[in-house]
């Protein structure tokens, strides 16, 4: 479904990827985890064109988005671009609700699930559902997740979890940038850990939380469990 081909991504003279190459097959479910700066968020956004890129190439369902090498120049084609977000749905840390426009106004946006209430009503685990829902209207074929919980009470995430967890029963294919790491290991078909500007690691949950290989794994594994 996604192919990812040698992903180099610069911001002025800092180098965020290095060559960065991951698939995504058709349903599957893959979290992505890693240090707060490795990238997470911005490799996600580089899938549905929200961010350009320096090199590389990325494949959704057939549909080809390219840097040009030469001059190290991403030239977006929009064309391509619109035909991907058709295909992909994407929730974000803030819920990018639009808050002059009802729930159902920012659903449908996109193209019920509560009264026409407006967003400054709900609770966050409220208004990131309805995020979810105007992402889900399109029908899209892939969910892209950027920590969807990082901005919730905690008595909210496990309400926002389990509709993602729904999604994910239901076979979507989804990429889920998390720092949730009981829920990682639950959903996940497969974990990506991201750090130094590459993938550092990937494996099923039980090989990363249970017998990690590389000693970047097992220093960032053991510092974000002691938060758990």
């Amino acid at each position: 479904m996604i192919k990812i081909r040698n992903l180099h991504k610069n911001f002025g003279n800092h180098l965020l990827f290095r060559g960065i190459d991951l698939n995504v097959s058709k349903g599957e479910v893959v979290v992505i985890i890693g240090p707060s700066g490795s990238g997470k968020s911005t490799f996600l956004r580089c899938i549905n064109g929200l961010e350009t890129f320096s090199e590389g190439e990325i494949i959704v369902d057939n549909i080809e988005l390219h840097a040009i090498n030469r001059k190290k120049i991403f030239k977006p084609d929009m064309e391509k671009i619109k035909k991907i977000r058709l295909k992909i749905g994407m929730v974000f840390q803030q819920f990018n609700l639009f808050p002059h426009m009802t729930v159902l106004e920012n659903i449908i946006e996109a193209p019920v699930m509560v009264s026409l209430c407006y967003p400054g009503t709900l609770s966050g685990g409220e208004q990131q559902r309805v995020a979810i829902a105007r992402a889900l209207a399109m029908n899209p074929e892939v969910m892209l997740f950027d920590e969807p919980t990082s901005s919730l009470d905690p008595e909210m995430v496990g309400e926002v979890l389990s509709v993602i967890k729904n999604l994910v029963d239901d076979g979507m294919t989804t990429l889920i940038s998390t720092h949730e790491m009981k829920f990682a290991r639950e959903v996940a078909d497969r974990v990506v850990i991201f750090a130094d500007g590459d993938i550092i690691e990937t494996g099923t949950p039980e090989e990363i939380f249970t017998n990690p290989k590389q000693e970047r794994t097992k220093t960032f594994l053991s510092r974000i469990l002691k938060r758990v």
